[in-house]
């Protein structure tokens, strides 16, 4: 079976991660993307290089699958034009960019629903487009800070925002919710609509359970580094030879985890530990004690251990252990992409949900302007017409 948005045309202006990555995921599932870049190749090119001769760095890579490349001046006269022929084949136009900047060049959704009544917009900005912060622009990091959990990560005086952009990846994911939201709307009602989301919605959403624990008994946490803040044991452990993590959770497993360290009477009766919130609030004890037990073992006996016993662990990995595991080999976690230019192929994550129903797309990223003359071309343009517009840079 063919994927499920097989027919829909999506065109994809977006930048970095919370925009692309959307497109990716409605790629993936059959979705014709069209990605349109600046000529010469959009500002996100470049993040990560690769070396070689390649065009595209690994930031690129990772989130612009199943996608066609068109290059573009849409704030010029004759790239106005492009567009509006292309918002008239489209079913989803995706921009993560403030709305001034969207209006000047007639993406907004009152001028796309003009040139096609059913169209969908996909707006992502860092605030959204009401309230104090409306106009503010901001990236992933902006939204982490903002969110609360940064102030409670890393060790005290020490905040630590997260390497990866969870901000960005969770706005992607809801972008891709809300397309497929009203897709489903417009086939009821033969409707389109405009879904609004936002770097700082997507990081609340995230960390409300730390906002609703505070709001309603005002708990004013700090940080406490690795370790869990509610239940334990939790914690990063040293081995011998490297660090394993374990996350205990509940009474049974807290059972376990007292069993295993050979003292389960001693732990289990102790008042300290006889709730989840009680844990959390002695884990530095109990980190102690697991630390005791993992420094004497080799990593692969400390998960052994906890694997026979039944508690959650796993090893601390560096990027090449991540692609040298022998599970996410075994499983097929990433498929080896060839891309022009690059001294040897990528390694693409596959996309986070299988399905037994259909087959998910498999496209490379694009090079810079690759399907220009096609896309072009089923628009109507003429060959003549085509070499006209690139050589006034308007493709």
């Amino acid at each position: 079976m063919v994927g499920v948005l097989e027919g829909v045309r999506v065109l994809d202006l977006g930048r970095y991660i919370a925009g692309p990555l959307c497109g990716a995921m409605l790629g993936d599932l059959g979705a014709e993307v069209i990605r349109i870049e600046r000529v010469g190749g959009g500002e996100d090119r470049a993040q990560y290089p690769l070396g070689g001769e390649a065009d595209a760095g690994a930031a690129f890579l990772a989130f612009n699958r199943n996608k066609k490349s068109l290059t573009l001046d849409p704030g010029s006269p004759k790239g106005r034009e492009v567009m509006k022929r292309l918002v008239a084949t489209a079913d989803i136009v995706l921009v993560n960019m403030p709305l001034p900047a969207i209006t000047r060049i007639g993406l907004d959704y009152d001028s796309l629903k003009a040139i096609k009544g059913d169209i969908i917009l996909l707006h992502t900005s860092a605030f959204g487009n009401d309230g104090p912060y409306a106009e503010r622009v901001g990236f992933d990091g902006i939204g982490q800070v903002m969110s609360g959990t940064v102030a409670l990560s890393g060790d005290p005086g020490h905040p630590m925002k997260s390497v990866v952009c969870w901000v960005d990846v969770s706005t992607a994911m809801f972008n891709a919710y809300g397309a497929l939201a009203a897709l489903m709307h417009r086939r009821a009602t033969g409707q389109g609509q405009k879904v609004e989301t936002n770097l700082l919605r997507s990081a609340l959403n995230l960390s409300n359970v730390q906002v609703v624990e505070q709001a309603v008994i005002d708990r004013d946490r700090q940080p406490t580094g690795n370790r869990m803040q509610a239940g334990g044991p939790g914690d990063l452990h040293q081995t011998q030879d490297g660090w394993v993590m374990i996350q205990v959770a509940g009474d049974g497993l807290f059972r376990r985890w007292a069993k295993l360290m050979g003292e389960e009477g001693l732990w289990t009766s102790d008042p300290r530990f006889a709730s989840e919130m009680l844990r959390g609030d002695n884990n530095a004890i109990l980190s102690e004690r697991t630390s005791a037990f993992t420094k004497n073992l080799t990593t692969e006996e400390a998960l052994a251990a906890f694997a026979a016993a039944k508690v959650p662990a796993g090893p601390l990995l560096n990027p090449q252990q991540v692609l040298d595991d022998p599970h996410v080999q075994a499983v097929g976690m990433y498929r080896q992409v060839d891309y022009p230019g690059l001294p040897r192929p990528a390694p693409l994550v596959e996309p986070g949900a299988r399905f037994s129903g259909f087959d998910l797309a498999r496209m490379r990223p694009p090079t810079s302007g690759e399907h220009t003359d096609e896309i072009l071309g089923g628009l109507g343009y003429t060959r003549g017409e085509i070499d006209t517009l690139r050589s006034e840079g308007v493709i």
